[in-house]
């Protein structure tokens, strides 16, 4: 078996994945940007594993997380620490290995790096000495969130995390107001039902959806308007976990009054001859839209006669 010249290790690189052990080729000096599961290991790429394998060591924000996954793939490559508290220290040492001609991974807690972390800095400083850059790309929350919102996605607009004082985050959703596409908020379980009332005062009452665990046993995603979802966690225990808030462009809150009066006019049409219940069931059916919405239109109708 030959040795792994990239890693400076000496001995051969490897991982283990479905019961088996396979030798990870040698990399590319430079630095390998590598993203990592949001949430079930299962997501890991082969190619990501190999990097991580054959790597002269793994910079990691946090490296108690990073462990957990290295060790459930048999990977014994070194890890090292890389956050926002030692960034300004690590970068120039990080900058020393890559030009000795090192093969470096890159890795966030969970996702793609540079996302709402640090590495970006590291990246731009590895260009700029000219040193390879390269990346393995994988999971990202904001990507797994925006498919299974049913929001549009052909145009968005990734914010991070808001300001978390009220007025400092109104004034930043004000600046967001006009953006035309799906605005993607990563945020924290303790203010997620604070964030969405002050997006429904200031950007109205559009389409939302609050991504809960994706990926995870627990995985959750709701799903109404703006206002109606700040009702909801707001009458709720703080929910845990990984949060992910997505509201739809200016334009879907006009289009979430027309799908109303559309909605009503199928309800008006069934209901003439069913029931609530089987009028709701129909409706729901054809539109594919949640029973509950469904249902709810439905009673507001018949109590207006």
């Amino acid at each position: 078996m030959s040795s792994n010249k990239a890693t400076g290790r000496g001995a051969p690189s490897a991982f283990t994945a479905f019961g088996m052990r396979a030798e990870a080729a040698a990399i590319a000096p430079g630095l390998h940007v590598v993203a990592t599961p949001i949430g079930n290991l299962g997501d890991v790429s082969f190619r990501a594993l190999a990097t991580l394998a054959a790597a002269s060591a793994v910079l990691a924000e946090d490296t108690r997380v990073t462990k957990t996954l290295l060790a459930h793939y048999g990977i014994t490559t070194p890890l090292i620490a890389y956050h926002e508290h030692n960034a300004e220290e690590m970068r120039p040492k990080v900058l020393a290995r890559l030009a000795e001609g090192q093969a470096l991974a890159l890795v966030s807690d969970a996702g793609t790096p540079l996302v709402s972390d640090p590495g970006f800095k590291l990246v731009g400083a590895a260009v700029a000495a000219g040193h390879p850059v390269s990346t393995v790309p994988g999971p990202s929350a904001v990507l797994a969130a925006l498919v299974v919102a049913g929001l549009p996605t052909d145009r968005f607009f990734f914010e991070g995390f808001l300001p978390p004082r009220s007025a400092a985050r109104r004034e930043r959703l004000e600046a967001l107001r006009d953006i035309p596409g799906t605005l993607v908020f990563f945020e924290s379980p303790r203010r997620v039902a604070e964030m969405l009332a002050d997006a429904a005062a200031v950007l109205g009452d559009r389409p939302a959806a609050v991504a809960r665990e994706l990926t995870k046993m627990f995985e959750t995603v709701r799903r109404g308007t703006v206002s109606s979802l700040a009702a909801a966690y707001g009458g709720e225990p703080d929910p845990k976990g990984e949060i992910v808030v997505l509201i739809g462009p200016p334009d879907a809150a006009t289009a979430v009054h027309d799908d109303d009066a559309a909605l009503d006019e199928r309800l008006r049409r069934q209901l003439a001859a069913l029931s609530v219940k089987d009028a709701v069931d129909v409706v729901s059916q054809e539109t594919g839209l949640p029973r509950k919405r469904v249902y709810a239109r439905a009673v507001a109708l018949v109590k207006s006669g």
